[in-house]
């Protein structure tokens, strides 16, 4: 099986160790650009989507904890008419079987927001899924977001998150679902 392991950014990246990684840039609008002109030129058989992400404080998620991503809630999109599309799903067979390779994982919908903090309805929240997920779904290839906690989205100082922390657990997660696939 052919995977493209993508993220936002290298560092999110680091950790893999052949040429199917595509670093997508932050937000979703890089996130769905980078991902649909992708697909359009060499589509993978799967996508595994990584990244580091903030929890609620409420959630009981800790620094390191690993989540898949049950859905995508587009958290910035607000319209006064009702809009289609505000959520992105994974590949559910793929879903049940990263579900597997990271058991100890928690199964939770994920929001897409551009300001930490701007979820409503969602205790995790990162920036690129949405668009990743939408375009994936467009181009036929099954794709997962597997995100790990890097800081509580009340504490909006960056210097009191712990990017490391998390991105060791991206790359835990990352290699043990790459070698089991």
């Amino acid at each position: 099986m052919r995977i493209l392991v993508l993220a936002a950014t290298m560092p999110e990246l680091a950790w893999v160790t052949d040429d199917e990684l595509l670093a997508v840039g932050i937000g979703p609008v890089e996130a769905g650009i980078a991902t649909a002109a992708r697909l359009a030129n060499d589509p993978p058989d799967a996508i595994l989507h990584v990244g580091i992400a903030g929890a609620r404080r409420a959630s009981g998620l800790q620094i390191g904890d690993v989540v898949l991503g049950t859905e995508s809630r587009y958290s910035d999109l607000v319209a006064a008419v009702p809009t289609l599309i505000t959520s992105g799903q994974p590949d559910l067979d793929l879903l049940a079987r990263v579900a597997t390779l990271l058991p100890a994982a928690r199964q939770l919908p994920i929001a897409t927001t551009a300001m930490v903090g701007g979820s409503r309805d969602c205790d995790v929240e990162a920036m690129e899924g949405f668009a990743v997920l939408r375009a994936a779904a467009e181009a036929g290839v099954p794709c997962v977001e597997v995100r790990a906690i890097s800081n509580m989205i009340e504490e909006t100082d960056r210097a009191n998150w712990d990017v490391p922390a998390g991105l060791r657990a991206v790359a835990d997660a990352g290699r043990t679902v790459v070698s089991g696939l």
